[in-house]
């Protein structure tokens, strides 16, 4: 007979284990990012409760108490923020930890790890204080968890407070989070979130990143000293960084202090700076991956960006989540634009698969600025996001993984990252973009790379990740869309595009064998293909383009920023491909048509222009756009031909594409491409 101490004995030894801490900006100074970090609200008093951002609480403080907190608005002093860990509140003052980086994504614990209840610990100095405990529903409700008031004990020092959390309500969405409201006196704050879990994985794993550089030495040598944290140290094996470029990471004057942010106590390094030719992103964050499993010393493998600003402690959570998922997950990071810093750019990320394309949820928002809307008031926050992938800007992938699932396609740039998410769920293995670990980046719609060089890689790499992955019959939609799109480049004049697209097509046709051996090539083929069409001649200065003259005046009242009906749009994109064949006027030859802001060089505005000054989106240049019949007519049949050939060769391409595709991501064949800069090539 089994006896209760028997089944005591049987159950597995359990641990603590720190999941999630509270935490302030690195810089006590930058205030800018505040926001992501801790909500400072307007409390509103009713009969018997009060209410803090939004959410109800039974009122257990009188309006003396909370006078000051009353119209207090959002200021923030930069004495509040008193270290990495701890934040004062105010005498009478309301503030909310329920913000990107410390409220606690309860729905992605309880979906995708062991974890199934919490500990929330919340430190406290400072007498009269309440802190309520908070929880919202997958549609954004909010309710009120717990609650306490610090007494005599919180005077003297710091006195914790307990709450133990269920994730068993968290299955569709929802966060916990903790408010404070001070007393009469401030408070200084600081919080733990923690779960006992089995022994074995009490521990946590160690993390080899991976960062592609290509002449940002300044840039990647300060993201190398914020690899330095000392808290992010311990979880740290190796920091690989590949340099592709001709500007040096060694060269900038910020790299001593990158040198020493990862030298350890015993004088050995944690930094590896591996030089090799470009092979684009694909080609760097292959390397990484491939150097991370030969050592086989690190737990994961994290890809990011050369041009990001980190949050260390993001880090830390992505290892401590991976080491508590329930299968070996891939765990990303999300993207704040740079440029806004409270603005969130990439929250999730999907392959649509009837359109095989890469975008944000439907019900989900690509932009989000949460110093106007905090998470406890964005409802579309709360529900859970699962995703298809995780842009390599921040991205942990298990070695295990990797070992099993091979590197990254040899496909220099885009589509590297979706299509190992993807390959990496048919394998079983899903990815997770966690909310509270996160990097700033370069927001892509600053960009202009579906015009330029890298329209190439956009289109021919889509065109092999359907191939090996698509459900459907020739792609779905692709083949479809991808015609349409090609035709608005065509009447919008813009040929070079156009040619890399038909380019693109052509390569793909010729199979994946000659995939790693372009790699090194292919880019400043692509580059001088393109500079042979005046729309890719870009020109700093505006006067060293044609002026403005027109034939004839545009109608009455019509601007090139009005924007169509959707029925003229229509009746243009019936009409634009015939007016293409129509002889330019004779003044489109010498000047330009009109001036177009890269903001209005929409395909159905400058299908009806012969000639055109148009701006990049980065604002640095612009090029003249100009028609050219001819042109327009070999490039539009061999458009018709190519899209013919590949809806008739879809069902054998793909069937090749598959088959090469464990060959083609294996060690050996990338170490083959690497070759010439292998350091233990001769092993």
């Amino acid at each position: 007979m089994t006896t209760v101490a028997d089944q005591r004995a049987e159950q597995p030894a359990l641990r603590t284990r720190l999941l999630q801490r509270q935490i302030m900006p690195a810089d006590r100074g930058d205030l800018e990012i505040a926001a992501l970090y801790v909500d400072l609200e307007d409390v509103r008093l009713d009969e018997d409760k009060y209410v803090v951002g939004g959410s109800s609480h039974a009122k257990a403080v009188n309006n003396t108490q909370i006078r000051q907190a009353t119209g207090s608005g959002r200021r923030l002093a930069p004495e509040q923020i008193v270290d990495r860990t701890r934040f004062k509140v105010l005498a009478g003052q309301a503030v909310s930890f329920g913000t990107y980086f410390n409220g606690f994504a309860a729905s992605y614990w309880r979906r995708w790890t062991i974890v199934e209840e919490v500990r929330l610990d919340v430190t406290v100095q400072g007498a009269g204080a309440h802190v309520i405990v908070c929880k919202s529903l997958a549609n954004g409700n909010s309710q009120r968890v717990d609650a306490v008031v610090t007494g005599d004990e919180a005077v003297s020092g710091p006195a914790t407070y307990s709450f133990r959390l269920p994730l068993n309500t968290f299955v569709d969405g929802g966060w916990y989070w903790y408010d404070v409201v001070a007393g009469e006196e401030p408070a200084v704050v600081s919080a733990e979130w923690t779960a006992e879990v089995p022994a074995e994985r009490a521990e946590h794993g160690t993390v080899d990143i991976a960062i592609t550089t290509m002449n940002r030495p300044e840039f990647c040598a300060k993201l190398l000293q914020q690899m330095g944290d000392p808290d992010l140290l311990p979880y740290l094996d190796t920091v690989f960084v590949m340099e592709q470029g001709t500007k040096l990471l060694s060269d900038s004057p910020e790299f001593p202090a990158a040198e020493k942010a990862l030298t350890q106590a015993d004088g050995t390094s944690k930094l590896r700076v591996l030089v090799q030719g470009n092979l684009g992103g694909s080609g760097g964050y292959a390397r990484g991956q491939l150097e991370s499993l030969k050592k086989g010393t690190a737990t994961y493998a994290l890809m990011m960006d050369d041009d990001v600003v980190c949050e260390p402690e993001g880090i830390v959570r992505q290892v401590t989540f991976g080491d508590l998922a329930r299968r070996p997950t891939i765990v990303g990071g999300h993207m704040f634009n740079i440029y806004s810093r409270t603005r969130l750019h990439s929250f999730g990320e999907i392959v649509q698969p009837w359109r095989f394309l890469w975008m944000t949820p439907p019900d989900a928002h690509g932009s989000w600025d949460f110093a106007a809307r905090n998470v406890r008031s964005a409802r579309w926050l709360h529900k859970r996001w699962d995703v298809d992938f995780n842009g390599w800007f921040s991205c942990l992938i298990p070695r295990t993984v990797i070992a099993e699932i091979g590197l990254s396609l040899p496909v220099f740039i885009k589509w590297d990252d979706s299509e190992y998410g993807l390959r990496a769920k048919a394998a079983g293995y899903p990815t997770v973009s966690f909310p509270g670990a996160a990097v700033w980046h370069v927001p892509w719609s600053d960009k202009n790379d579906a015009l330029d060089w890298q329209a190439y890689f956009h289109h021919r790499n889509r065109l092999i990740a359907a191939l090996v992955h698509s459900i459907y019959p020739h792609g779905g939609r692709l083949l479809r869309e991808s015609f349409n799109n090609q035709l608005a480049h065509l009447v919008a004049m813009q040929y070079s595009t156009a040619e890399l697209r038909l380019t693109a097509m052509e390569d793909v046709l010729a199979g994946p064998d000659g995939l790693h051996e372009m790699l090194p090539t292919r880019l400043a083929e692509v580059n001088a293909l393109r500079k042979q069409f005046s729309d890719a001649q870009l020109v700093a200065d505006r006067d060293d383009l044609p002026p403005v003259r027109r034939q004839k005046p545009p109608r009455q009242g019509s601007s090139l920023s009005d924007v169509p009906s959707r029925r003229s749009q229509l009746i243009s994109a019936a009409l634009a491909p015939i007016r293409q064949l129509k002889p330019t006027r004779p003044l489109a030859n010498e000047y330009a048509e009109a001036e177009v802001p890269a903001l209005d060089a929409k395909w159905y505005r400058l299908s009806a222009l012969d000639s055109a000054v148009v701006s990049m989106n980065d604002g640095t240049a612009a090029a003249l756009y100009r028609r050219d019949p001819a042109q327009y007519r070999d490039l539009l049949k061999r458009s018709i031909e190519l899209h013919l050939r590949f809806r008739r060769e879809w069902p054998r391409l793909a069937q090749e594409y598959r088959a090469k595709l464990p060959e083609i991501t294996s060690p050996q064949a990338w170490e083959k491409t690497f070759g010439p800069w292998l350091e233990d090539r001769d092993e």
